[in-house]
């Protein structure tokens, strides 16, 4: 989980966070952990870069918490899990729309944070900051929940390459 030590992100954020249709993303994994907390950090690390920028950082932090934001998935069915990956973003909005007052910036915010997966070219630097944050959030992720296969790997690399040599 990560620890955040910022009232203003929570003035924010809260209505969000407090929010029982949101809440539902904490049963969801996600890269290893739940989505809730996967859409925090995005957030949390988004709203701190559009903030260093000088950017719109309330949308983008508000945005960068509803860029996951469906409820569609079924964890085990590898299909809906590829085609997910290309559409989720779409669902997402609809979610946000239906439940938050989302600006046309922050929708395109949740809209492009998959580009170039999903082929929609940010609009907005806030849009940019989000996608870009998402990536090195969820390859962190990805690398954490599958750091012992990665080193089993190379570890048979490394051996493979010691014997190749005598």
């Amino acid at each position: 989980m990560i620890e955040i030590n910022n009232d203003n992100y929570y003035n924010i954020v809260n209505h969000i966070l407090k929010n029982e249709e949101f809440n539902k993303t904490k049963q969801m994994e996600h890269h290893g952990i739940s989505r809730y907390d996967h859409s925090l950090k995005v957030s949390y690390y988004s709203y701190k870069v559009a903030k260093l920028l000088k950017l719109d950082y309330e949308e983008t932090a508000r945005a960068g918490l509803l860029h996951d934001f469906f409820l569609s998935y079924k964890e085990r069915d590898a299909k809906e899990r590829i085609v997910s990956t290309f559409n989720h973003s779409k669902k997402a909005v609809e979610n946000a729309t239906a439940l938050f007052n989302i600006t046309p910036k922050g929708i395109d915010i949740i809209k492009t944070h998959m580009f170039p997966l999903n082929m929609t070219i940010p609009r907005y630097a806030e849009s940019w900051v989000v996608n870009i944050v998402d990536k090195v959030v969820g390859t962190m992720e990805f690398f954490k929940k599958f750091k012992y296969k990665f080193s089993y790997l190379v570890n048979l690399y490394l051996i493979f390459l010691i014997n190749s040599g005598k």
